[in-house]
């Protein structure tokens, strides 16, 4: 069938016209990300490159922008209602319910030669130094999780309990029965899990809790699902808290593959730690937060909060970081105490990829006579992050840092040692998606026993590693330093 002559003209003008109408959607949208960016964006670097994207990559780099580009949490409120509601409580309590109330009180004195970093710590997080904590290293899910299932079963009023992932398997099934247990007996349960995290697992936990009749919710379940794995946004904090007394945290995950006893078919290593003090009322904090931006559920009263009593002899800090008026906690802190390193400092990391400025800071921490070591395993379960890291790691070595390589099974555990009575351990990695893309949590502790203990472990590690052939990796192929160099392009999103 023949189109009337006069129908073919306007499908030839429209025709004529997409070419126009492509190229004004382009420059709107173009516009719009560069006046966005301008206005919106810290860093110079990725606020260029986001910009680059969006002119060279017509609606395609508009979109990218729109999906990974712009923080669309706004938590602050969240935060406030909360604190202004934590200090009515105290308040009407008549103060002695102390961990209620703001973490912004008076520091504890701390060692002369830490004063810099206590105080560089305090300006930026606003929270107090707080005596009278006990930190004690848990290794690997052998010693986490029996501590952590016998606490649950040991709960008289509530459980709050924090993971990106919790994966429906052996050991999260101990976890489940375990929470389920304290639910049917009268505890107050509250599960949190990372909506992305959620996902490793066929059948999501925050479903199967539910479906047991404990309280459960994802955190940010992402617009776009089949972007899951890469999301950004996400929360990587691992924090659990038992009848607002006893706390656990750092590095460790809810999954099969930490039970190294049982012989998972996915051995991964990793720290965790149980933790008494003051500073769990901090912990707690962090968890109501997310949970109230999750939920709009406020946890308050002496249900969730304890009197926070002298447990130990670590001076302890919380840390959050997150890509909303948290941002940079961590990264500042990392800086102030590479800044105050007189001797030695030793970092435990699965994923390094530290930018630029962090980069330099160890470069010269290590030129001013400190020892550096930094131990990375052999090969993460990310090829393209260690394809990407393989060239800093080169400019470290020329610098005089030291890089040891464990070897299998993949070493998950995170530490931060500075000279002997300075630490910092918890969730984050030395990489731009936990130092910029996810909500982390740490504890910044002085303590010169804990410092032996960790200092212990990491001798284990290195006592097992092999150093990194500096040589080696300067003779590097042609086509492997292309490969490495490409990928070191995608940095600051790894």
């Amino acid at each position: 069938m023949t189109l009337p002559m006069w129908l073919q003209s306007i499908l030839r003008d429209a025709l004529n016209l997409l070419p126009v109408l492509a190229t004004l959607l382009h420059v709107a949208l173009a516009l719009a990300v560069t006046l966005h960016a301008l206005l919106t964006r810290r860093n110079v670097s990725a606020t260029v490159a986001w910009i680059g994207l969006a002119w060279l990559a017509p609606v395609i780099g508009a979109l990218l922008y729109l999906m990974l580009g712009i923080n669309r949490i706004q938590r602050a409120g969240v935060a406030l209602d909360l604190k202004a509601a934590w200090q009515r409580e105290h308040h009407r309590d008549g103060g002695s319910l102390a961990a209620i109330g703001s973490s912004a009180g008076p520091d504890a004195p701390c060692a002369p030669a830490l004063a810099g970093i206590n105080r560089l710590a305090r300006q930026t997080t606003g929270n107090a130094l707080l005596r009278g904590n006990a930190v004690t290293p848990l290794v690997d899910g052998d010693e986490a999780y029996p501590a952590m299932l016998a606490a649950i079963d040991g709960a008289c009023c509530s459980v709050t309990l924090a993971t990106y992932i919790f994966d429906l398997d052996e050991a999260g099934s101990a976890f489940a029965d375990a929470l389920v247990r304290a639910q049917q007996r009268g505890v107050a349960v509250r599960v949190l899990v990372d909506a992305v995290g959620a996902r490793y697992s066929r059948t999501s936990m925050v479903a199967h809790l539910r479906a047991r009749g404990v309280t459960a919710a994802a955190f940010l379940p992402p617009r776009f699902p089949g972007l899951l794995t890469y999301a950004n946004l996400r929360n990587h904090r691992k924090i659990m808290v038992v009848d607002g007394a006893q706390g656990f945290t750092g590095g460790m995950n809810i999954r099969a593959g930490h039970w190294l006893a049982r012989q998972p078919a996915a051995p991964v290593r990793c720290l965790h730690f149980a933790v008494q003090g003051p500073v769990v009322a901090d912990m707690q904090r962090a968890f109501s937060i997310d949970w109230a931006f999750s939920t709009g559920e406020a946890l308050l009263g002496s249900t969730w909060f304890a009197p926070g009593d002298d447990c130990g002899p670590v001076l302890a800090r919380g840390v959050p970081d997150g890509p909303d008026a948290d941002i940079d906690h961590m990264r500042q802190v990392m800086l102030g105490a590479l800044a105050c390193a007189r001797r030695r400092v030793c970092i435990v990391t699965p994923y390094f990829l530290p930018d630029e400025v962090l980069l330099t800071t160890l470069q010269i921490t290590a030129l001013r006579g400190v020892t550096v070591d930094i131990v990375l395993p052999v090969r993460s379960n990310l090829p393209l992050l260690d394809w990407a890291m393989r060239p800093q790691l080169g400019r470290l070595m020329h610098a005089g840092c030291r890089i040891h390589l464990s070897p299998p099974p993949f070493d998950h555990s995170k530490l931060f040692l500075v000279d002997e009575a300075w630490s910092l351990i918890g969730s984050t990695n030395w990489d731009a998606r936990s130092l910029r893309l996810n909500f982390e949590y740490n504890l910044e502790c002085h303590d010169a026993q804990l410092v032996r203990q960790l200092d212990a472990l990491v001798d284990q590690r290195l006592a097992q590693a092999q150093a990194l052939d500096l040589a080696a990796l300067d003779h590097q192929p042609l086509a492997g330093q292309l490969r490495d160099r490409l990928a070191g392009l995608l940095s600051p999103y790894l």
